[in-house]
């Protein structure tokens, strides 16, 4: 295998602190689940206590203005991880909508100490954090099981500011970010927000839809994609010589005019290569087309593949 298509390096494990690029917001209140429920695209009223849910902040189209890994901490208490370059658009945005629910959004980021682990730290850590609070506050550790990297574990844990991270082998912010491209979910930031429908980057087939619950702002939209096969892009992971970043839009060998995807999410590897999560139309996949970032004739993207499988071959 050439350097370019080798994953995640072998064998690594440990914690990665701080994790700058990361932000929490905090929906406190009797309605804090509810009014949730209303927003985003995951059934946050039935979690329990201690569990964690992928789920997306939608426009009226169904286009993705955040996403976040969302943990109930308790029945009044949510803790939402996202991106932190689209935090205080998305609390902005969500608050209009809160009225006279009761339920206080607010930037929780300086009161959550927040790490990532990876490989074995990832299940020894996990294992010793309780999963509820029996104060039914946010005063001990938690971790969000996430999808693995090549296999690799993935987890984060939080804990009251202040708390001392884990004991465990350091793991830079870059390893942490390269993980998080080569497992396949894509975080939405700054450059991709309203770019994509959930679908168009697998959101259904890691669990961060649900198609029982209420309501959301584009639920009609999310709900007719799925059902009634309009699902054209998909997000696949590759990898390409040199830089890439989220939004650089991606075309086929043979239409120079007309882009074809766009990157989700990238990430630098040791070498001088970018590791990326694209969302691209399946039929140029499916067909076996040259694809390229920025033009007909940019790098070229390679080893394109799906870490998981999608909902509809499950």
């Amino acid at each position: 295998m050439s350097d370019i298509a080798s994953p995640t390096p072998a064998g690594l494990n440990g914690i990665a602190t701080p994790l700058p690029h990361l932000g929490v917001m905090r929906a406190k209140g009797d309605d804090a689940a509810s009014f949730l429920q209303g927003q985003l695209t995951q059934d946050v009223v039935l979690m329990k206590p201690g569990e964690a849910r992928l789920a997306a902040f939608c426009n009226a189209k169904g286009r993705m203005l955040a996403s976040f890994q969302v943990l109930k901490v308790a029945a009044d208490e949510l803790l939402l991880v996202t991106s932190a370059d689209t935090l205080a658009a998305t609390l902005k945005r969500l608050s209009m909508f809160v009225l006279r629910a009761k339920a206080k959004l607010s930037d929780a980021t300086a009161d959550v100490a927040l790490a990532g682990l990876l490989g074995d730290a990832a299940v020894s850590i996990a294992a010793r954090a309780r999963p509820t609070s029996a104060s039914g506050q946010f005063d001990h550790e938690f971790t969000i099981d996430l999808p693995t990297a090549d296999g690799t574990p993935r987890a984060l844990w939080l804990a009251p500011a202040g708390t001392p991270a884990p004991a465990a082998p350091p793991v830079s912010e870059a390893d942490w970010l390269l993980a998080e491209v080569r497992a396949g979910v894509a975080r939405i930031t700054q450059p991709v927000v309203e770019a994509f429908v959930p679908q168009m980057l697998n959101y259904e087939s890691v669990q961060g839809i649900s198609f029982k619950k209420g309501c959301y702002p584009g639920q009609e939209v999310v709900a007719r994609s799925q059902f009634r096969g309009a699902i054209k892009r998909r997000a696949f992971v590759g990898q390409v010589n040199g830089d890439a970043a989220a939004g650089q839009e991606v075309f086929a060998a043979g239409d120079p005019d007309q882009p074809v995807g766009r990157i989700a999410q990238a990430a630098a590897r040791p070498g001088g290569t970018s590791a990326v999560i694209v969302s691209v139309q399946t039929a140029d996949v499916a067909a076996g087309h040259a694809l390229a970032l920025g033009g007909a004739g940019g790098p070229v993207l390679e080893g394109l593949h799906l870490p998981y499988p999608l909902l509809e071959d499950i």
